[in-house]
């Protein structure tokens, strides 16, 4: 059975949120137990005007690192064409001294290339995103791990490094954890099982997540590492409510339907709800993202908690 700490809240504030309204939700959640607070990595709304604007989300985790005390913090997922590696490794080390050992870094190859056009973001094609975020998990993990006192070397195509120092260091060691996810039928896998503590199916049905995890596993016994070590997490939109009335309230509000939001989240009443995240947990998922979507309804946290044991 999955408990409030298996329960991660996931927010897209680039859809429309201020820090502050990001924040009041990473205290409700902390209150309430969750496991942690989850935001995007996304500079454009993908619905709406998405007023005021993005927030930058290593930028955002740091100040939240600060004004919280004890849920992780990370993103689902940072785009790796947003940030060389480097850079990337430092400001993840250096949020999670800010959080004492609290964050973790989901890295994905990116995807939206609108916002790419949008912000001055080069989007290379896809084959050489999947290269690219090879290498930076090469040379984040490789940057974490070598000693201090050490040198990082890394010869790579698109990120080489030389004599690094490889400094700062993250309080957590070798490094704060890191998620890969996503449905891609072979370097997906293979990726997480070279590097990730956790791996993540996003909005996909429990067919799909069972299916992806099956490859995942397979891939980490090609390298012969244990696929236990993983975590196996799913993310899925959350829209709960007391009654029916209340459901189609909270799916009027983020413009979906009842019916396929129960068909494709956790939806529908509590019994609904609690019933749903029951199958997933029997089908292998030992975390689950509750997206929320509205971020200022945090008396839907509250019923969210509901749904599992403290």
């Amino acid at each position: 059975m999955l408990s409030i700490a298996d329960l991660r809240i996931f927010t897209e504030p680039q859809q429309g949120a201020t820090y502050d309204d990001q924040l009041a939700v990473a205290r409700a959640a902390e209150r309430l137990g969750f496991g942690a607070f989850f935001r995007s990595d996304h500079y454009l709304a993908m619905s709406g005007d998405g007023m005021p604007g993005p927030t930058d989300a290593w930028i955002t985790l740091a100040g939240l690192a600060r004004d919280t005390t004890t849920i992780r913090l990370g993103t689902l997922v940072s785009s790796a064409t947003f940030r060389f590696p480097g850079p990337l490794a430092i400001s993840v080390a250096e949020v999670d001294q800010m959080a004492g050992g609290r964050v973790e870094l989901g890295l994905g190859a990116g995807w939206f290339e609108h916002e790419h056009q949008a912000y001055a973001i080069p989007f290379p094609p896809l084959g050489e995103r999947f290269d690219r975020l090879e290498e930076q998990l090469e040379v984040v993990t490789g940057l974490w791990a070598t000693p201090v006192g050490g040198r990082f070397n890394h010869d790579g195509p698109h990120y080489p490094v030389i004599d690094s120092p490889a400094l700062p260091k993250p309080l957590q060691q070798p490094g704060p954890p890191i998620i890969i996810g996503g449905g891609g039928a072979k370097r997906t896998p293979a990726l997480a099982a070279r590097f990730a503590d956790e791996f993540n199916t996003p909005f996909v049905s429990i067919d799909r997540f069972s299916e992806q995890c099956q490859r995942v596993r397979a891939a980490c016994e090609e390298i012969d590492r244990d696929p236990d070590e993983l975590v196996y997490s799913a993310a899925l939109v959350a829209c709960v409510g007391e009654d029916e009335d209340e459901v189609t309230r909270r799916a009027a509000s983020i413009g979906r339907q009842p019916a396929e939001l129960r068909t494709n989240g956790v939806a529908g009443t509590v019994d609904e709800a609690r019933a749903t995240l029951s199958r997933w947990h029997e089908a292998g998922a030992q975390r689950v993202y509750l997206q929320i979507l509205t971020m200022s309804d945090l008396e839907h946290l509250d019923l969210l908690a509901s749904l599992v044991a403290r």
